[in-house]
């Protein structure tokens, strides 16, 4: 079943891109891929390239899959090593959300923030110094994602 909707998925992808995002297959292994997130003009990502990794479960779409940045992003949701902190990959995850939903609601998390689950000194950060918090994500745009 697993396979069925993972082409399904991809199909979809390729009929309805994104223009900020983009995901598919690494060597043809529907289980594993990679996406690429454009950092939205209106934030400090703006400018970068994104990579992720998106690893799909042998029961996929009835538990979510696991997405973390492979590069370096300094945002409130997001850990040092790239673990996505999101009840939508979580909790609420429901076999109604598809590859092209869940990136879209990354590339959302990017200009607003989730502030129900967050990294403590960057949320601190963030609500406290916002223009510190905004130099801080573009510097590590620039280093990491240019």
């Amino acid at each position: 079943m697993a396979l069925k909707r993972l082409n399904r998925e991809l199909y979809i992808l390729g009929e309805n891109q994104l223009s900020s995002c983009n995901a598919s297959p690494i060597d043809d292994d529907l289980f594993h891929w990679q996406a690429t997130i454009m950092g939205p003009s209106d934030s400090p990502y703006s400018g970068g390239v994104f990579f992720l990794l998106i690893d799909f479960p042998e029961d996929y779409p009835f538990n979510p899959p696991r997405i973390r940045f492979t590069t370096k992003i300094y945002h409130l949701n997001f850990s040092d090593g790239g673990n996505i902190c999101g009840c939508f990959l979580k909790k609420q995850w429901s076999p109604a959300l598809n590859i092209s939903k869940v990136l879209a609601l990354v590339c959302t998390l990017l200009t607003d923030p989730y502030k129900g689950c967050f990294i403590q000194e960057k949320y601190y950060l963030y609500i406290n110094n916002r223009n510190c918090y905004e130099a801080n994500a573009r510097e590590w745009t620039r280093k990491y994602a240019s």
